[in-house]
């Protein structure tokens, strides 16, 4: 296992210092999915192999991380493992399947509280998901210090939901039925997964990630009564055992993100609960949540992503209009809304990649 010594020294060290809230030159900026389906190099690859293979093996995971690197060079300022939230389901024992077209499949879905006897009774992470680790040890080496490296999680709430519906759904009518019918054992699931999560987070930051995120896709899907009740408690209880862990272990404390997307409402309540950065869908202002937050967390975000087709007049005025938005000395980094979508001509990225590093170092100065 590779430690800090021994990966190359980092070049550019913008989205760590950010991340602490420290004052930077400018706004760093790194975007959701970079890693992906928008470029054609990826699908190059994909061509010839299943999604979750690519996962699986550590150099196609680590060639697919470093592509948009390659392409936007000092455009970027992160880059995040090419994996999936599900891989922790899969983990956890259950089957799934990325079809083209429609997106994650799970061929057998929870059901009742019954089919939680298929899930492991124990997880052992390290050997479950060792290809992760494996992906970021060999990508924090290719990556020769260009910029830092992202490790991430699926939130709780957005697995179990996953898990239950057995793909994407409009309504979410299965998963939030559970809450209601079976609340004993929705708690029981939530932990099951948080404990898993702990575990491979603190594994990642183990093989080199250098920062973490956790993504509640779902969280909007939830009132607020049933945020606080069934994801607030579980990522807040990630990031306080992932830091006592890594404090434990004596591993590096790295930054962790919260991106909580369409949970407008939980804004105060997500800047108390460890986390350096609190990362915006584009439905909230920045303005805002700077009021709301205090000032208290780094703030990640938040264009629409939808605006990458409208044209490079669109994209330069709303990149610009954010970046003034979050202020000059605002604690900023700069990303979209939520990740970057499949068809978006990756030129129209470039576009806003270059007018947010200009503008930033511009109002900085």
């Amino acid at each position: 296992m590779s430690t800090e010594a021994n990966f190359p020294p980092l070049k550019n060290d913008l989205l760590l210092r950010a991340a602490r809230g420290e004052k930077v030159e400018r706004t760093p900026i790194w975007i959701m999915r970079q890693a992906g389906r928008y470029l054609p190099e990826f699908h190059e690859i994909r061509k010839n192999h299943s999604f979750f293979e690519i996962c699986r093996t550590p150099e196609l995971a680590c060639e697919l991380t470093l592509q948009p690197i390659r392409r936007y060079g000092p455009l970027l300022d992160g880059s995040i493992i090419f994996s999936d939230i599900l891989v922790i389901p899969q983990a956890l024992g259950l089957e799934v399947e990325m079809i083209t077209g429609r997106g994650p499949v799970f061929n057998d879905p929870l059901v009742t509280p019954e089919d939680l006897s298929r899930l492991k009774t124990e997880v052992d992470v390290d050997k479950e998901l060792g290809y992760v680790y494996d992906a970021i040890t060999l990508t924090r080496h290719k990556l020769e210090g260009r910029v830092p490296l992202f490790g991430f999680i699926g939130a709780p709430w957005t697995l179990m939901a996953y898990m239950i519906e057995g793909g994407g759904s409009k309504t979410l009518s299965k998963a939030k039925s559970w809450l209601w019918k079976y609340p004993t054992e929705t708690h029981g699931l939530l932990q099951k997964i948080t404990d898993v999560s702990v575990d491979f987070l603190v594994g990642q930051v183990r093989a080199g990630a250098q920062l973490l995120q956790v993504f509640d896709s779902w969280a909007g899907e939830l009132s607020p009564h049933d945020f606080n009740k069934y994801s607030l408690p579980y990522i807040k209880q990630i990031s306080t055992m992932v830091r006592q862990r890594l404090a434990e272990s004596n591993l590096p404390d790295v930054p962790m993100v919260i991106f909580a997307k369409g949970a407008w409402y939980a804004l105060e309540d997500l800047t108390d609960i460890g986390y350096d950065v609190v990362s915006l869908d584009w439905t909230i202002d920045p303005e805002y949540a700077r009021k709301v937050t205090q000032d208290k967390v780094v703030l990640q975000g938040n264009m629409d992503p939808s605006v990458l087709y409208g044209g490079e007049e669109a994209i330069r005025e709303t990149a610009t209009r954010m970046v003034h938005a979050f202020g000059k000395d605002g604690k900023h980094i700069a990303n979209l809304g939520h990740g970057i979508l499949p068809t978006v001509d990756p030129e129209a990225l470039k576009v806003y990649l270059e007018t947010i590093q200009k503008v930033s170092a511009e109002i900085k100065k």
